[in-house]
């Protein structure tokens, strides 16, 4: 777990960019073709995604629906900044170019981190590197997008419906699995305690540090969603002796 946490804040394995793209192609919004700016080619024979193990697959389809959420914005910044269209990347790698963008401007246009066990993908490291070669340009294309927008951040470039769908889900309880194999009901409890959480009866009775038994499984707990970035830092999920739902 804290492995993966520092590839994601530096970046990720090229076959995860790969994936990504090759889900954002069969995601994408199609534009009329009077309105067709950005082009994205025809990637519909190419084979479905490889993924190495389920983290790798989780990331990479968070990837995907994050340039997909954005794809308006990363769209006019790449216009903008006149990075698009350019004669040496193909229409078929248009998806990896957004897909990296998305994760350069959600790196604040850092450099990637290359890890020694990468097997690198060509494709991958040519966009990357004309990427970050722009990054001033690209910075400067996103902060003239939220003048423009009145934006304050680039969260605010989401059509309402999906922000309002965001805020009712980031407001909803959370449940994690007590590992039995590696630690059992009463340590977790204790172990809660010791760090100031409550145990209520259900989630109606939810303050802040709390949390409740789930009424049909015994090795489910749930907690308030204010307590989830807190809680995931423990050493109880780190060592996986509980698991995210």
């Amino acid at each position: 777990k804290r492995a993966v946490a520092v590839i994601e804040k530096d970046g990720y394995p090229d076959s995860v960019y790969m994936n990504a793209a090759k889900i954002f192609q069969g995601i994408h919004t199609e534009r009329s073709k009077d309105k067709m700016l950005v082009r994205y080619g025809n990637n519909s024979e190419s084979p479905m995604p490889a993924f190495k193990d389920e983290h790798s697959r989780r990331v990479s389809y968070e990837l995907a629906f994050s340039a997909l959420k954005y794809q308006d914005l990363l769209e006019e910044i790449l216009l903008d900044s006149g990075v698009y269209p350019c004669q040496s990347i193909p229409d078929e790698l248009t998806c990896l170019l957004v897909v990296m963008l998305y994760d350069l401007q959600d790196r604040k246009f850092e450099a990637r981190k290359i890890f020694d066990e990468e097997e690198p993908v060509e494709e991958v490291q040519e966009i990357g590197h004309y990427l970050y070669s722009c990054k001033t340009k690209l910075a400067a294309a996103l902060a003239r997008c939220r003048i423009k927008y009145d934006a304050l951040s680039i969260e605010h470039f989401v059509p309402e419906t999906i922000w309002k769908q965001e805020q009712r889900v980031s407001a909803l309880p959370f449940c994690v699995w007590i590992n039995t194999f590696k630690i059992s009901l009463e340590d977790v409890i204790s172990n809660l305690e010791t760090k100031g959480l409550t145990k209520v009866e259900s989630v109606s009775d939810f303050d802040h540090y709390t949390y409740a038994m789930d009424q049909h499984c015994h090795d489910v707990l749930v907690f308030p969603s204010s307590l989830k970035e807190e809680l995931l830092n423990l050493d109880l999920f780190a060592d996986c002796k509980l698991l995210l739902q």
